[in-house]
């Protein structure tokens, strides 16, 4: 079963917990992200993901090892999805599997951050009153020269 994944249907919170479940786990933190329609106040319609697929999982794998390196017995499963997502709809689910609930709260939160900083996702953000494409989800840079290849292919 991969744990990292990037996909174009909605996402399955429970299975992508159901990855992590195991013994060992006293605490399974999940962290969902959802489309919300209000950003520095303008109105969002939609969103559109796009990502440099193979490389975006491999990163999203980087990630469950780095974690795996602070935190020998966590467990960690990462679903983007990419594609058209409406007001609501989830955009990613992160699972962290621990012994102590403190280690499933931190490494959640770091799993996130991480994402925003080194997986080659992209967003095209739809307003009310026009569009952009946002590459470094972290400082929110627009995408350089237009739109990313939505087959995967890096520009």
């Amino acid at each position: 079963m991969e744990r990292f994944e990037i996909v174009d249907q909605p996402i399955s919170v429970q299975h992508v917990m159901d990855k992590v479940i195991h013994p060992n786990a006293g605490a399974v933190n999940l962290f969902v992200g959802t489309v919300r329609e209000l950003t520095k106040g303008k109105k969002t319609l939609y969103l559109e993901y796009a990502a440099y697929k193979e490389m975006a999982e491999k990163q999203l794998r980087r990630i469950g090892e780095e974690i795996n390196e602070k935190c020998p017995d966590a467990l960690v499963a990462i679903t983007h999805r990419i594609g058209r997502l409406d007001i609501s709809d989830i955009a990613v689910v992160i699972a962290v599997a621990t012994p102590h609930r403190a280690d499933s709260y931190e490494y959640s939160r770091y799993a996130i951050e991480r994402i925003k900083e080194i997986v080659p996702i992209w967003k095209k953000e739809h307003w009310e009153d026009g569009v952009e494409w946002i590459g470094d989800q972290k400082e929110q840079v627009p995408y350089p020269a237009g739109k990313p290849d939505m087959e995967g292919d890096a520009q």
